[in-house]
């Protein structure tokens, strides 16, 4: 190699799923029956109305051609309509609701825009490891916040408060919690929302798992004063089956929008028509829509209970998302439980360490799925 790679990326590694993946579909090549649960990528289909939506928006002269960086006005103003119908949430579409390619870029965004070169962010830990990878990328630097089992998986505020906080700018919140699957409640919003007054602080809720497996949906918009120091982002790659059309939005007062969009304008060209098109009638879904998609992922749900029991695993069993948080018996290494898992028994699960030290002797099971497989895992388990 003849160009030294950038020194943001010294301290970066490839994400975990994007190596161990290649790995998998190796072993997968060379006739290996390996069946994935670890990865929460829904194998289920979006809503036929979505798809319909996509389809007729072809027929549209308009789809083929650069749209607004900020979305086409039927978007924001579903997107609105979704937030006051599910979360009592009032959010103005013409400045308030930003689309994006999916929330994950909206992590990257949000941190390009209001983070300088040494300000701090508090990373939850266990978290989604692209916290810690897009703050390091934009010369920011982590301070990780301990989520403990003897707390519930919600942030010590009193530890908090122990912290020099003058640095911190940006502070990571993922409620319900992944990978532990932790609700929110309005309590913890409440403090979340002081905590970030007091301290001049952005609080950033990640809510893409609102509604699988959980009858309580909540944002942190929905808490008075909280537009003025919180933003939450949220995709319909799991609430509607849609992961791979790469679409979310981000929420929050206008001020800090027009501020990501500074950003966003810089990095792509407007969201593709007919994936508006079909959002807009995924976020116009039914109520069935949820029990009907949470029917099958309870039914799931026990399967990995019962794969955990074998292991001999503990776990909560009230938690919403897509995936099932379970701590190992004394002694076990998360690493290497899972690769034996991989290498003996054609089984990919991901150990608890992808997500921050405190998942060292944990796993995390994902539900996508389909119950013949998650009980052939059962089978090749037991014998």
């Amino acid at each position: 190699m003849l160009i030294n790679k950038a020194h943001r990326l010294e301290d970066v590694k490839e994400y975990y799923f994007s190596k161990k993946l290649r790995e998998v579909a190796a072993l997968k090549a060379s006739g290996k029956p390996i069946i994935n649960i670890a990865i929460g990528s829904p194998d289920l289909e979006p809503p036929v109305s979505v798809i319909n939506a996509l389809s007729s928006a072809m027929d549209d002269a308009m789809a083929h051609q650069y749209k607004s960086y900020q979305g086409i006005p039927e978007f924001r103003e579903a997107a609105s309509g979704f937030y006051e119908n599910q979360y009592h949430v009032t959010l103005d579409p013409l400045s308030e609701i930003l689309p994006l390619m999916g929330s994950k870029e909206g992590i990257l965004h949000i941190s390009m825009a209001f983070l300088n070169h040494g300000d701090q962010v508090l990373i939850p830990n266990p978290g989604y490891p692209t916290y810690t990878s897009v703050t390091k990328l934009v010369g920011g630097e982590t301070v990780l916040y301990d989520l403990t089992e003897a707390q519930g998986y919600y942030p010590d505020f009193e530890s908090l408060e122990k912290l020099d906080l003058s640095r911190v700018k940006l502070m990571w919140v993922n409620y319900p919690h992944m990978p532990t699957g932790v609700k929110a409640t309005v309590e913890l919003f409440e403090k979340l929302v002081s905590f970030g007054k007091k301290h001049q602080i952005l609080i950033v809720n990640d809510n893409p798992y609102s509604f699988i497996l959980n009858d309580t949906p909540l944002s942190i918009l929905a808490i008075d004063g909280a537009k003025e120091v919180a933003l939450e982002l949220n995709s319909l790659s799991k609430t509607f089956n849609m992961s791979g059309w790469r679409v979310g939005m981000l929420l929050g007062a206008a001020s800090y929008l027009e501020t990501v969009l500074q950003v966003k304008s810089n990095m792509d060209s407007g969201m593709f028509y007919g994936i508006q098109k079909g959002a807009i009638a995924a976020m116009n879904q039914p109520k069935e829509w949820f029990s009907d998609l949470n029917s099958i992922y309870k039914k799931r749900r026990e399967i990995v209970w019962e794969i955990l029991d074998v292991f001999k695993c503990t776990y909560a069993k009230d938690t919403a998302g897509l995936f099932v948080w379970a701590k190992l018996p004394e002694g076990k290494n998360a690493e290497e439980f899972t690769d034996e898992l991989l290498y003996q028994k054609d089984v990919f699960i991901s150990p608890g360490t992808v997500f921050g030290p405190i998942g060292k002797g944990y796993i995390r099971v994902a539900l996508c799925e389909t119950e013949q497989d998650l009980n052939e895992v059962l089978k090749r388990i037991k014998s």
